[in-house]
């Protein structure tokens, strides 16, 4: 492990390989024999697991409930809706065929030319096309809204440059599908989503994020207005966390979802949709961990606390045991999650090694002389920082430095991203600050045009218009036409 761990590529020497080799050493992920798909491993699964189990709790106490929609969508229902199926046909994958057979010259089997489908299906890039086609069925009164339902599943969307998290060709995450019967509840709906993802960032990922509206370019397809959470990087670049789109009736429309409204009048149901991936580990990870391993918040961490036994004979691992056995009794009745390591095929010092690069947060150490003491060698990942305690009282002691430890992690990348906010007023100097790797406040005048320009001499792109940005009125840095207020501009994953 030590020998892996000098492998391990800095942040400073390439930030990119870094990533890299953290996710594969750390062994959360790898590639698979599918190009640009990736396998979960069950060490990165686990943190997925955990997020999962947050997210879905805060959706249900929001009065949304689960369902299952297909995989397939019909080729026809992408047509229905001009600008969905603009921002992804270029994505799809498509099934045109339903079986093989085996070739005649026995080299292996093939596509059965026979069995071509009449209509081709495509592989889900995202559901609202065959969940509104749904919805036509389930919807007649305003009584019957409104409908508040999330979904979690897989997604294929055919990426050509690929990293293991933060994009590959198929990838995990929950999608919500709401109806309403009026625009104000579906932009309220809209707005809460965004604000349930903001809460599980800040208070389970310790990332602090900027919530913000997409400018009408970055728009998802098909939405009339979309609300992001964009977080900052140990690198300076910005990573989408979050959105959540306010679809108006256009889904709707396309699909003739029509109910009857309290005056009697038949109206179009009003639409959103929002969702969270599997990029939020890649977040996480980049977010917080250091050329150790990971750092994990421990609200997401799998393993909260590990105990590593330090022994000469197996009287004293024995002692050791009974010891141990106390402490995780008590951690587990306080909800921790803890782990004893008393495998003889490997030394405490790669125990260690190990631990720190999975990034569990807490590991306690008890060895013969912590036995005559009544002491306990107490390491917290996120410093780095080991003390010896008195054993009594652990668990309380423990818990407490979970809590400490998660605050610790959130106020360092609080102040990261304070270091590297700055406002710019010319486009000069927007120009040279872009390459520091920051966020940019800047004046920009609301145009897609000037937005491209930008986007194509500094590879900056405006991540949102921030709820609680800078509002006073100014001039755009690059054509000086008018400004209403600033945005957020920076590089981006």
């Amino acid at each position: 492990m030590a020998k892996e761990l000098k492998e391990l590529t800095t942040r400073e020497e390439n930030y990119s390989q870094w990533y890299q080799d953290l996710v594969i050493k750390a062994d959360l992920a790898e590639n698979s024999a599918v190009r640009g798909c990736m396998v979960i491993k069950p060490y990165g699964y686990a943190i997925w697991e955990k997020m999962q189990r947050a997210l879905d709790d805060m959706f249900k106490e929001t009065g949304h409930v689960n369902a299952y929609f297909p995989l397939l969508i019909p080729k026809s229902f992408l047509s229905k809706e001009a600008d969905h199926v603009e921002g992804f046909a270029k994505e799809c994958a498509v099934v045109t065929h339903y079986r093989l057979k085996n070739a005649a010259d026995g080299s292996g089997v093939i596509v059965d030319p026979a069995a071509k489908l009449e209509e081709e299906l495509i592989i889900r890039p995202t559901s609202e096309t065959i969940i509104w086609n749904t919805y036509r069925n389930w919807i007649q009164s305003y009584r019957d809204l409104p409908i508040l339902i999330n979904q979690w599943a897989n997604v294929m969307r055919w990426e050509m440059r690929t990293r293991l998290f933060l994009r590959t060709s198929e990838f995990l995450w929950q999608e919500g599908h709401t109806a309403h019967a009026t625009r104000q509840e579906a932009e309220e709906e809209t707005i809460r989503m965004q604000g349930v993802y903001a809460r599980f960032a800040e208070e389970y990922m310790a990332m602090p994020v900027v919530k913000g509206k997409k400018s009408e370019s970055e728009r998802f397809a098909g939405a009339l207005d979309t609300y992001t959470i964009e977080a900052m990087m140990q690198d300076g670049k910005a990573l989408q966390a979050g959105t959540s789109h306010f679809l108006g009736q256009n889904f709707g429309k396309a699909f003739d979802v029509t109910f009857i409204d309290k005056d009697g009048k038949t109206d179009y149901a009003w639409a959103t949709s929002w969702g969270v991936s599997t990029r939020l580990i890649g977040a996480l990870i980049m977010s917080h961990s250091d050329d150790n391993g990971l750092v994990l918040p421990p609200k997401l961490a799998p393993t909260q606390v590990v105990i590593v036994p330090i022994y000469r004979n197996a009287e004293q691992l024995a002692e050791i045991g009974n010891k141990a056995g106390s402490i995780i009794a008590e951690l587990k009745a306080m909800g921790i999650t803890v782990k004893y390591d008393d495998a003889d095929n490997k030394k405490p010092g790669w125990k260690f090694a190990e631990y720190e690069l999975k990034g569990i947060p807490v590991r306690l150490a008890i060895g013969g002389r912590d036995l005559e003491n009544n002491t306990v060698e107490v390491m917290r990942r996120d410093k780095l920082e080991k003390e010896t305690i008195s054993s009594d009282n652990i668990a309380s002691y423990v818990k407490n430095l979970l809590d400490d430890i998660q605050r610790n992690i959130y106020q360092k990348a609080h102040a990261l991203r304070a270091s590297r906010t700055i406002s710019v007023d010319s486009y000069d100097e927007f120009k040279a600050k872009i390459e520091e790797g920051l966020f940019i406040m800047a004046h920009w005048d609301g145009t897609p045009e000037t937005e491209e320009r930008i986007k194509n001499e500094t590879k900056a792109t405006i991540r949102c218009i921030p709820i609680e940005g800078d509002k006073t009125t100014g001039r755009c840095m690059v054509t000086g036409q008018a400004s209403a207020c600033r945005a957020l501009f920076a590089r981006s994953y």
